[in-house]
């Protein structure tokens, strides 16, 4: 089970990254472009088909490793209709009723032929829900979920993490419950997702568009009915507004400060989350930053919760929603203080620069590190005992896509570069985990140290490195966080008792990477070489 899910999650990741660079070349002509305007954050027009990159991604992904089930049919069916709709809403700006139209054929496919609905209210009933009130019920739920998490999609990267943050936890929940049918339709979206982000971070090279961000309203909408259904597992109905957490409460908030002034809660504006955190003062990465933590909060209250009472989780979200409200009633009265000026940030900005001129520590650095990191790889080939087949027949495949790509434009060979060392990579470290590193004690300590002092590199290159540093994001933050959460999660018993250290080390080499790719671009073709090297290095190693 767990080679499967991590090679579906793979799979999406893989589709999502690559369709992404050709999709945006033909958004222009196809007119899939978001133009700045109105109550948009962004200053330039820029492509909106991340949506259907990482939709086909976990599509397919579902296709080739999910179990086979009717509910598998009605997902596919259904989120192929709401991004359909979606995408041409982004394409030609539909009227509402079209939308709603949308929206409400997605959730009748996904209730009526995947027979999935609500079987029970928290705290009014033990029974089962009557067909007459679940099905509505759960119709408009979906609806619900999938315009929610649409509105939050206001910032580069905020609907994506959050969305990928509540993914997590329903993922991390199935696993506790054994829900394999909920973990094989939710891990291809964590990766699927997980790709678009790359290209979605402040600042973004692809928007998910409307496509996306209802495909993600309307698939969490049914990962949690599937997962609180008291027909498959022991959690409660009421851990679904935890989970969906921040989207949900930020369209509670902004319905009831629009009620309170007297305007109409389906009138756009300038009054969520996002844009309130920006008016005192946060930049857009701090802001969504920010966002991520009290999403993570959400999600780690559904884990505490999820054997309590329906009574005591609803209890606890009323507080919750009811502070989030008065604190958006509050700020639509002005009640909160004025956000520091421009001249007061100027002035903080120059009395806190060092005044340590550091630029020897981060010239050093990066040649170090182009001259450390291509031998690593090279020598860390020859160190594995044993490479499986999968890993080594998929290397080989990817070895002759990274070949292919290094022959084409120059504008196109960095993307089939970073996949090539970013997988491979990744297969390299995993089947070195049980090798000679982790068995000959002055290879493990010299293996280590390496990292430690790469480590160290990379974070004299990101502070001092004003020209040629890439800009870290809210991503690299949040996947910093889940490597280390991760190990320690209870009820987690397969053997990765090192999967902290593992995930760290690849955080390290990515980041580099990217320091790399950066700093010589001119010379991307020279890293495609490595990652090639490590590709037929690992293939052959199962041929021979």
């Amino acid at each position: 089970m767990s080679t499967d899910l991590y090679f579906s999650c793979l799979t999406s990741l893989l589709i999502s990254m690559a369709l992404i660079p050709p999709l945006r070349l033909f958004a222009d002509r196809y007119r899939f472009v978001d133009v700045p305007g109105g109550r948009k954050v962004h200053h330039h027009a820029t492509p909106s088909v991340g949506g259907i990159a990482f939709g086909i991604g976990a599509f397919i992904s579902i296709l080739l490793w999910c179990p086979q089930s009717q509910s598998k049919v009605a997902v596919l069916l259904g989120g192929l209709t709401i991004l359909g709709f979606g995408a041409w809403d982004d394409r030609v700006d539909l009227s509402y009723r079209v939308k709603l139209l949308g929206q409400l054929v997605a959730a009748l496919i996904i209730v009526v032929i995947g027979g999935i609905r609500f079987q029970s209210l928290p705290g009014l009933s033990e029974s089962d829900l009557p067909l007459w009130i679940a099905t509505p019920f759960t119709v408009l739920f979906l609806i619900a979920v999938s315009n929610a998490v649409n509105l939050t999609d206001g910032l580069d990267g905020l609907a994506g993490g959050l969305s990928f943050l509540t993914l997590c936890g329903i993922a991390y929940l199935a696993f506790l419950s054994q829900d394999l049918m909920v973990l094989f339709l939710t891990v291809p979206f964590m990766g699927s997702v997980l790709g678009f982000l790359r290209y979605n971070t402040y600042p973004a090279r692809v928007f998910m568009g409307d496509g996306g961000s209802q495909l993600l309203g309307l698939i969490m909408g049914v990962l949690t009915i599937l997962l609180t259904d008291s027909t498959r597992g022991p959690f409660s109905p009421a851990l679904v507004l935890f989970l969906l957490g921040l989207p949900f409460l930020d369209t509670l908030g902004v319905a009831g400060q629009r009620l309170a002034e007297g305007r109409s809660p389906f009138v756009g504006d300038s009054s969520h989350i996002h844009h309130k955190l920006m008016k005192v003062g946060l930049s857009h990465y701090e802001a969504v930053t920010a966002i991520y933590v009290v999403q993570i909060g959400m999600v780690g209250i559904a884990y505490w919760l999820r054997w309590q009472s329906d009574l005591l989780i609803l209890a606890l979200y009323a507080v919750i929603a009811g502070s989030v409200l008065a604190g958006f009633i509050a700020a639509g009265r002005g009640l909160f203080p004025d956000p520091p000026s421009e001249a007061d940030r100027v002035r903080w900005s120059v009395t806190s620069r060092p005044s340590l001129d550091g630029r020897w520590l981060s010239d050093i650095p990066m040649q170090c590190l182009a001259v450390a990191i291509p031998l690593f790889l090279i020598i860390l080939v020859f160190l594995p005992f044993d490479v499986p087949s999968d890993v080594g027949y998929l290397s080989l495949v990817l070895f002759g896509v990274v070949l292919l790509g290094l022959t084409l434009s120059s504008r196109i060979v960095p993307y089939f570069v970073r996949g090539g060392l970013y997988v491979g990579t990744t297969f390299l470290l995993y089947v070195c985990e049980p090798s000679r590193i982790g068995t000959v004690p002055a290879i493990a300590m010299i293996h280590n140290i390496f990292f430690i002092l790469v480590a160290v590199m990379v974070l004299l290159n990101l502070r001092f490195n004003e020209e040629n540093r890439f800009q870290t994001t809210p991503l690299d933050y949040l996947m910093v966080f889940l490597a280390i959460l991760f190990p320690f999660l209870p009820g987690v018993t397969v053997d990765i008792s090192h999967m902290g250290v593992f995930a760290a080390k690849l955080i390290v080499l990515f980041f580099s990477f990217e320091l790399l790719l950066h700093a010589f671009s001119n010379r991307v073709r020279q890293l495609g070489l490595v990652s090639l090297w490590i590709l037929f290095g690992l293939g052959i190693r199962t041929l021979l």
